[in-house]
């Protein structure tokens, strides 16, 4: 058997390659681990002349990272601009915030070129080739268009629309007929796999798109959780809390994720259960992410403004209802923060899958598990159907949910967490990649 070739927009520096912290990381880590392979992918560095360079080199372990810089240019009309500030919310269906621009999109594709470029001298006939997420749409044409006749598969991490709201996209047609390059397509949930193949369908292309819910390492994950219960910032936050319940948010700020409309349904919990008032706490945790769209500068702003009302609307001189940090935490911490929490609010307005709900499931105790709400609308909701589901626009019925989840009984915490547990453990980031793999593998092109 040949090498894996993994392709994605980044790859982790060496620091994060122990621990890395997002689901495509954590998934292809996994696939990577143990077997002769190739990671290659942007360095996160800017040069001033990136066609002027070969990839730069580095193995770890049974793995070769390879890196190449983008000019400031590139980074922003690929990175920022197309991929971030078109393609990312076309997929979550914010088609009124999309901004196309040709010069946006000749650079995206002259850099999934620069990547093909790159890529090939690095190749061996016998590899198997691993793409991954919407940054690298056209990768797999720029690759055949030169040669490769390698098996060459595709997965993407986020949702994908159907035909009435992908044709919007003025190069839609030919971003699709580019994808069919691919031999296999993988996507989070049924519902992608029948909006990716209607779009193909609908421009006469063969369907290329199969359904395979990522996971996490859930044993790890535990075993974080447990190491660092006792750590020092998780210690702290325990002790500020005074017996008050902890509800925890955690996620990149991001408009996709739903954090106003949480918000807002924590603060109608506060006005709908009064007698719970001075009794919880929401932890919200939100990383500043893509500063330079002005989307989510807006989002920022919007929620330090939130953040402050409902603080000095409701709060006193010894409790504030929401703790609102927009620094990152580490993720061993982070592991801590899960464990002790009452209660996990997930409610993304649209996810491809959403991790956080994975990794919270995976961090309690099954002595005394919380409770996790979770949006109807996330990827992970098929599989995780024992968790509060809420839809993510109701801030009443997230109003309820926090109530039910607060007031929960052990007996019903401990069922709930049991399946969510179960579903967790079956479906885990490594038995994630061998499905795919396998399938990619096994697969007969058609054209």
């Amino acid at each position: 058997m040949g090498r894996l070739v993994v392709v994605s927009n980044r790859v982790p520096a060496p620091r994060e390659r122990s621990q890395p912290a997002g689901g495509l990381a954590v998934g292809v880590r996994d696939a990577v681990r143990g077997t002769e392979s190739l990671w290659f992918g942007w360095s996160g560095r800017h040069t001033t002349q990136s066609r002027e360079q070969t990839a730069k080199l580095d193995t770890h372990e049974s793995c070769t990272y390879a890196t190449i810089d983008l000019t400031r240019s590139e980074y922003e009309h690929f990175y920022e601009k197309f991929s971030n500030g078109l393609l990312w919310p076309l997929c979550h269906y914010r088609i009124g915030i999309i901004d196309y621009k040709r010069i946006d999109y000749q650079v995206y594709r002259e850099v999934n070129a620069l990547f093909a470029d790159q890529l090939v001298p690095l190749l061996r006939e016998d590899d198997t080739l691993w793409v991954h997420d919407y940054h690298l749409f056209p990768l797999g044409a720029k690759l055949r268009r030169r040669g490769i006749k390698a098996k060459i598969g595709f997965f993407l991490h986020i949702p994908f629309p159907p035909w009435s709201v992908t044709r919007v996209l003025p190069c839609a047609e030919e971003m699709l007929r580019e994808m069919a390059a691919y031999d296999l397509i993988g996507v989070q949930t049924e519902e992608d796999a029948r909006n990716m193949n209607g779009c193909f369908e609908a421009n006469n292309l063969p369907n290329r798109a199969v359904h395979f819910p990522i996971g996490i390492d859930p044993v790890e994950f535990n075993e974080q959780a447990e190491q660092n219960v006792m750590a020092e910032e998780v210690q702290r936050l325990q002790a500020s809390l005074r017996g008050r319940k902890l509800i925890l948010g955690v996620d990149r700020l991001d408009y996709s994720k739903g954090i106003p409309e949480r918000i807002h349904g924590y603060e109608t919990f506060l006005n709908r259960y009064p007698e719970h008032k001075g009794e919880t706490v929401l932890l919200q945790i939100t990383p500043v992410s893509r500063a330079g769209v002005a989307s989510y500068r807006a989002l920022r702003r919007e929620l330090d403004e939130m953040a402050g009302h409902i603080n000095a609307m409701h709060g006193n001189f010894d409790w504030s209802p929401i703790r609102y940090l927009t620094q990152s935490v580490p993720r061993e911490v982070l592991a801590g923060f899960h464990r002790i929490a009452d209660v996990a609010l997930v409610t993304p307005l649209r996810d491809g899958m959403n991790l956080v709900a994975k990794e919270f499931v995976a961090a309690q105790s099954a002595d005394d598990p919380g409770a996790l709400i979770l949006s109807s609308l996330a990827g992970a909701a098929p599989e995780m159907e024992q968790a509060l589901m809420v839809n993510p626009y109701d801030h009443e019925g997230i109003a309820d949910a926090i109530h039910a989840g607060i007031t929960m009984s052990l007996e019903e915490r401990q069922r709930r967490w049991q399946a969510l547990h179960y579903d967790v453990t079956q479906n885990t980031a490594a038995n994630w990649a061998d499905r795919f793999l396998e399938m990619l593998r096994e697969t007969e092109r058609q054209e």
